[in-house]
């Protein structure tokens, strides 16, 4: 066990490597479209799969005397989800689901926690809530919201959107190119006279099909997008080179740029890689033109590039599983997709050793950063979008006092001569820990700074709708990456964790409740 993990009571398992995971070489005989020999349910995918997502290593425990500090990049995707959601739907078992599939931020933040909005200057509200673990009675959890200011898209001087749209032959199916028409034609119809719209395809070559339309125009946005037909090889490269060029050429000052990639992410001509692709966008990114990314189809999808582009390229990533999500994404959440409010987004917590022992971030494990970057302008984090919340939850530890380390950075809980600030016995008003947030203005290059202490009147007995829901998502996340923290939970304690938060009425949390089912 390295030296800053810590136990908790968990036995750990051999570490997963950080590799590409390949579905199709992965799935088990079952998940090949032969019937069940106990239900008549059957997996419609067949051995051919090649789908691929990013096998990324589980964050562990950590001491708080070694490792005050857990940093890492806001991440507002939620792509994890709805591709999770189709894979339940579409009849996978819990052990035919890759566990680079699951990332659990992205399934608890494809949710709204109703926090309050920000007040005065600050773009962000921060909400703090901790209560007992549900899966492990030996440690709390604790859940971290904040909550993005609302902006009307009336309010800004316009929208310069390149759509760029893969039209290979991959694209062919039912929820490819007909699914991604339907999704584009929807927003169309949202737009006005002060946007402005292109369209860019790429298969062998890439093809600018509308320059330059405005918003108002939707008619003829629409037949562009609905003439589309699919073929071809995918040089996906070559299409993001044309799309930011434009993009370039037509922008807004003061206005949202922005660039909409819409592919399976079967790209196999010209950069193809997920290092030349990150190359290829950090390099565009410098532009000042965001990107959102959304994912389409089934059996041949490339989750890892997908999530590579949006990562490197001030971006988002959705995944559309339907119209519905299409609706949602598009329209229903228009100004969170498509409008930035604060980019490299960044939160550092720093806890208190007098108070914890031990903590482990769950999720965001392809998100952390060294303690060293979040004061580090030049180091790229996540974006938020007008409205975005976003929500980490800690399983945390807690214990009286602990002696820490020299860390070699002024931290404000423990000196480095390795003395405890705080050696007081618990009480209500003795800070546990210190959110803090970095982020810039989506045209600063300057960072600033919001500070939140948190102190143990946090601590409830009696949690919210919202903490007990996270918890339950956290949960049936753990269970289906087969996490090693997971303990002895199972479908049916999610249920009984959900049944303690009323979410009636919200058709996503209901929607959540009944996939759980599903899998029992």
């Amino acid at each position: 066990m390295a030296a800053d993990s810590y136990d908790a009571g968990y036995q750990s398992n051999a570490g997963k490597t950080n590799a590409v995971q390949s579905f199709g070489a992965e799935k088990s005989k079952e998940a090949r479209g032969i019937t069940y020999a106990d239900e008549e349910s059957y997996h419609p995918y067949d051995e051919y799969s090649t789908e691929e997502y990013k096998d990324i290593e589980e964050s562990g425990f950590k001491m708080v005397k070694n490792s005050p500090l857990s940093t890492f990049s806001a991440d507002v995707d939620t792509a994890s989800y709805s591709n999770l959601r189709r894979m339940i739907n579409d009849g996978y078992r819990m052990e035919d689901i890759p566990a680079g599939a699951v990332r659990i931020e992205e399934m608890i933040n494809y949710f709204d926690y109703h926090y309050k909005s920000p007040r005065g200057s600050d773009p962000f509200s921060v909400t703090t809530e901790i209560g007992d673990c549900p899966w492990n009675q030996d440690t709390k959890l604790m859940m971290v919201g904040i909550a993005s200011e609302e902006v009307s898209l009336d309010e800004i001087k316009g929208n310069n959107l390149v759509f760029l749209l893969d039209v290979s032959g991959s694209m062919s199916d039912e929820d490819k190119l007909p699914l991604l028409q339907k999704a584009f034609s929807m927003l169309a119809d949202n737009l006005t006279e002060n946007d402005c719209v292109s369209i860019v395809t790429y298969a062998g070559d890439d093809r600018i099909v509308l320059e330059g339309a405005s918003g108002s125009n939707s008619r003829k946005i629409k037949k562009a997008i609905n003439n589309l037909e699919a073929g071809g090889s995918t040089a996906g490269s070559k299409g993001i080179k044309t799309a930011y060029k434009i993009a370039e050429e037509y922008y807004i000052k003061g206005g949202n740029n922005r660039v909409i990639l819409a592919t399976d992410g079967d790209l196999n001509v010209g950069l193809t890689s997920e290092s030349e692709l990150a190359s290829l966008i950090e390099e565009e990114r410098e532009t000042g033109i965001f990107l959102s990314v959304l994912g389409f189809g089934t059996d041949n999808i490339k989750d890892n590039k997908m999530e590579t582009l949006a990562d490197k390229g001030n971006g988002n990533y959705a995944y559309i599983d339907g119209v519905r999500e299409a609706k949602k994404v598009l329209v229903d959440e228009m100004g969170a997709t498509l409008l930035t409010i604060a980019k490299d987004v960044k939160f550092q917590v720093e806890f208190n050793p007098a108070i914890v022992k031990g903590y482990r971030l769950i999720g965001y494990d392809n998100r952390a950063l060294a303690a060293e970057d979040f004061n580090d302008d030049k180091k790229d984090a996540g974006e938020v979008g007008a409205g975005h919340s976003v929500t980490a939850l800690y399983e945390i530890v807690t214990v009286e006092d602990d002696m820490p380390k020299d860390t070699g950075i002024d931290l404000k809980y423990q000196d480095n001569n390795q003395t405890s600030k705080e050696t007081q016995r618990y009480s209500k008003d003795m800070e546990w820990l210190t959110v803090s947030i970095r982020y810039k203005k989506p045209s600063a290059s300057k960072s600033e700074l919001m500070e939140i202490p948190v102190t143990g009147k946090s601590y409830v007995r009696n949690n919210s709708d919202s903490f007990y829901f996270a918890a339950a998502v956290a949960e049936f996340g753990m269970l289906l990456k087969n996490s090693e923290y997971k303990e002895s939970i199972s479908c049916a304690d999610v249920i009984d964790l959900l049944e303690q938060s009323d979410i009636r009425g919200d058709e996503y949390k209901e929607e959540f409740y009944e996939l759980v089912d599903l899998m029992r």
